[in-house]
């Protein structure tokens, strides 16, 4: 039997919190119990395993990008809707180190097919209808966005940029700038024809 006032809930937002503040390898059965002051055999009254966990987070990263998204690019379009797109990226790997790092995953198929899931790639199309781009060419485009912007995030979040005085603002500007001409000019686009 669950501890009292240990719920589903509850370990899901512990399990956000340990990620935020170890990393995604830190998110375990026996941590999470610690955590919460119970044995790790009643963990699996709300929880089947470290795989549900995963997808648990996983799920629930998509959810606060989503949020971040829609809040950022309501209203806008075009350019301004791809730099608040970008700037959701950016302020969820902030905000969240540990919901960043388990996008960087692969997803599982039921992560995959999930209405978080569903609800971040909607929004992502919608960005890129603001650039005439449609069904294939949507597909590769962002694919193009996501490594973009998660190559420049990652890489930005891991130090590697440190070793240079030229401003990281200035380089992420520069960054939104060329993705902006580059889907303006995508191949099959509204913009190319």
């Amino acid at each position: 039997m669950a501890r009292a006032g240990v719920t589903r809930a509850r370990v899901e937002e512990s399990a956000v919190e340990l990620a935020d503040a170890d990393g995604l390898d830190a998110v375990t059965i026996s941590a999470l119990a610690r955590r919460l002051g119970v044995q790790p055999a009643s963990m699996y009254a709300h929880v089947a395993g470290v795989a549900a966990l995963r997808e648990l987070l996983h799920r629930r990263a998509l959810a606060e990008l989503a949020h971040l998204v829609e809040n950022g690019i309501a209203g806008r379009a075009g350019t301004d809707a791809l730099v608040e797109f970008a700037g959701a990226h950016r302020l969820m790997a902030e905000s969240h180190p540990g919901l960043w790092e388990v996008l960087q995953k692969p997803a599982e198929p039921e992560v995959t097919a999930s209405p978080e899931a569903a609800r971040v790639a909607d929004l992502q199309l919608a960005v890129l209808r603001g650039y005439g781009l449609t069904g294939a060419d949507a597909v590769h485009a962002t694919r193009f966005v996501g490594a973009t912007l998660n190559g420049f995030v990652t890489l930005e979040r891991s130090g590697a940029f440190a070793h240079r005085d030229v401003d990281v603002e200035t380089s992420w500007a520069l960054a939104l700038d060329a993705l902006d001409r580059s889907l303006r000019q995508w191949p099959g686009g509204a913009s190319s024809a």
